[in-house]
Formats: C-alpha cells, sequence, structure tokens
C-alpha cells in the first residue's frame, strides 16, 4: 500500500501489522500518541508503518471482532500528531487502516462490515471522505463502500 508524502508530492510503501508486546512500550514513549494503547490489548491491535522505517509508527488502530453481528468494530484508531490535520507530513494513513480492517471483515465473511462510534465532531468527516453512513449511534460500512476503500487504500496487495 503507498502513503502519500505530502512535501514532496512522493509515494511511500507502507504495511500494516499486528501490534507485538514489544511495540506497546515504544507506543507509549511516543509523544505522538495520546491514547494509552495498552488498554486495548485485549483487542486487535494493528500498526500502520514505511517499509524504509519499520521501527515508526505512524497510525494504530484496535478491531473487536463480533462474528455474531459479522461486522469488526473500529474501537480505536489514531495517527501520530505529525500526520494530523491541514499540516500533516504524510497522508492517507487512517485511510489505509480502515480499508485494511474493511479487507478484514470481507475475508471473515462479513461483507466488508465495519463499524464505529464516532466522536460527534468527526462524524461528517468518516461520512464524507470514508463513505460510512449512521446506523443508530454508530457509523458503519460495508459491500461496495467497503471494497471502494480497499481499492482506493490497499490496491497493489
Amino acid at each position: 500500500m503507498e502513503l502519500k508524502h505530502n512535501p514532496s508530492g512522493k509515494s511511500l510503501e507502507a504495511a500494516i501489522s499486528e501490534v507485538v508486546s514489544k511495540d506497546y512500550s515504544d507506543i507509549k514513549k511516543d509523544s505522538g500518541f495520546s491514547f494509552d494503547w495498552e488498554t486495548e490489548k485485549e483487542h486487535e491491535v494493528y500498526k500502520i508503518y514505511l517499509l524504509s522505517d519499520e521501527k515508526t509508527i505512524l497510525g494504530l488502530m484496535s478491531l473487536i471482532d463480533i462474528p455474531e453481528e459479522y461486522r469488526i468494530h473500529l474501537n480505536l484508531l489514531e495517527v501520530s500528531k505529525p500526520h494530523r490535520g491541514k499540516d500533516k507530513t504524510i497522508d492517507f494513513i487512517a485511510g489505509c487502516l480502515i480499508a485494511f480492517a474493511a479487507e478484514l471483515a470481507i475475508k471473515r465473511g462479513y461483507y466488508g462490515f465495519v463499524s464505529l462510534e464516532p466522536k460527534t465532531l468527526l462524524i461528517d468527516h468518516y461520512q464524507s471522505n470514508y463513505g460510512f453512513r449512521q446506523y443508530g449511534r454508530y457509523l458503519g460500512i460495508e459491500g461496495p463502500t467497503s471494497q471502494t476503500l480497499i481499492n482506493k487504500y490497499l490496491e497493489d496487495e
């Protein structure tokens, strides 16, 4: 998958993998992350990083598999501070993580169904940028919307 280096416009090769035990101490020391990710250890936690710099984590997400509802719940998503907002250095981090969750939801037979409970300020962002729709207090994507995200952000896999 490719991320975009905003200052140069160049593509950067990235990968997503599951967080391992030793990663948690590095995350805790990293001032780019605000959340206490150790509280997410009971869930599936994934990191995104550049292939050229595997030690620097650019973003994290925590997923909860809910097989009885045929969905994956995106419990927590955080992009490192230098890569947030208008002045971010690297773009597409959150999109790649969400697309990865959608791909997992397809592989698990959930028709790409991914849900999340957004902060009020982010509802419009998730809807306009990633195609999420309102499902009660949750937002969700599934089917063709999930496939569109996979094609856009993970197309080279």
